[in-house]
């Protein structure tokens, strides 16, 4: 079993099988699930078990190589593994960069899944610096989902720049969000900050406009799961909810992603495409049902926010302002 007492690391290869943290599991129990396939792999982070979008194009990463491995049609595990969560960029991405090597052994797959983890968790690093220089002195942020060591390949990205920031000694005070309806907030984002000893208060998703309109927050710190060329953001349900607060009551809104979840291809959100999910993830709570029989859901786990709304967007090559005109996708040239 992986060795995560710190810092915090929820995926591994170890002689050939993926290993990754159970984030289902989390915070009551630290339980790890052993990935022998492509298949297995794709099932994983279908279920959840992974999730965060770099982390997701790491474990699919090695899920492609693993199934080059074993000798099984490569195009077809790549297929599999893409249609696990088809707005998460990161994995399309990946899978395109291991496909692009060709017909080459498995071992150089591996070598390039491996790469590409590495590079993750120095693309967080670099990400956070560039972040934190935003915030000043005496910050208050608030953040959504997790976006920390569990959704990356170490340190995170939104959760990484509030890190580097805590460690600098530039913030006064730390919110997060619950994030229904998986209750990443509450159980990983509250898990990974008291690992870290920085003090934070959580509050309901739907508390985030008293909480500005209190004057208590100063930045909304979220990461992304798809960023269009324009800047128009995918991410985490409720994002949206929290910029257009934000916009109201005169706070800022960063968005921290690697260069990688920037899609060059996509004009604008729009063209970006929206996972649904199962009702009973909103009907349920850790296995035990709360609405009635019978209740009809919408289930988006992802929403768009607008590039005006988003005064920041931070990856390992620099900043930008989209909320002036400025294009993520132009980091990228």
């Amino acid at each position: 079993m992986p060795d995560t007492a710190h810092p915090v690391r929820a995926i591994a290869f170890v002689d050939g099988v993926l290993q990754l943290l159970d984030q289902r599991a989390l915070p009551a129990a630290e339980q790890w699930v052993a990935c022998r396939t492509a298949d297995e792999a794709a099932d994983a982070i279908r279920a959840m078990v992974v999730r965060g979008a770099p982390a997701i194009g790491i474990a699919a990463a090695y899920g492609l190589a693993m199934a080059a491995a074993a000798g099984t049609d490569r195009e077809v595990a790549a297929q599999r593994l893409a249609a696990a969560r088809p707005t998460a960029v990161n994995l399309h991405w990946a899978l395109a960069r291991l496909q692009a090597l060709g017909d080459v052994p498995a071992d150089r797959l591996t070598e390039e899944a491996r790469a590409i983890h590495a590079e993750d968790l120095l693309q967080n690093q670099r990400m956070a610096e560039h972040g934190a220089t935003l915030l000043g002195r005496d910050a208050r942020v608030l953040t959504h989902c997790n976006t920390g060591a569990l959704a990356t390949g170490g340190h995170g990205t939104a959760l990484g720049v509030i890190r580097t920031a805590w460690g600098a000694g530039q913030l006064s005070a730390v919110y997060h969000t619950e994030t229904r309806p998986w209750l990443q907030g509450a159980r990983l984002t509250a898990w990974e900050l008291a690992s870290d000893g920085i003090p934070a208060t959580m509050i309901a998703d739907a508390a985030c406009g008293q909480l500005m309109a209190s004057g208590a927050l100063d930045w909304v710190i979220v990461g992304a799961d798809r960023v269009a060329a324009n800047g128009d953001t995918a991410n985490k349900i409720g994002t949206l909810t929290l910029a257009a607060c934000a916009r109201a009551f005169g706070v800022k809104v960063m968005v921290v992603a690697p260069s990688g979840t920037v899609d060059a291809d996509c004009a604008d959100g729009h063209a970006i495409p929206i996972e649904e999910r199962d009702g009973e993830e909103l009907c349920s709570i850790a296995g035990k049902r709360i609405a009635p029989e019978g209740t009809r859901v919408w289930n988006p786990v992802f929403d768009v926010t607008p590039a005006p709304m988003i005064d920041a967007f931070v990856c390992e090559r620099g900043v930008c302002r989209p909320c002036q005109g400025e294009a993520p996708a132009d980091l990228l040239r």
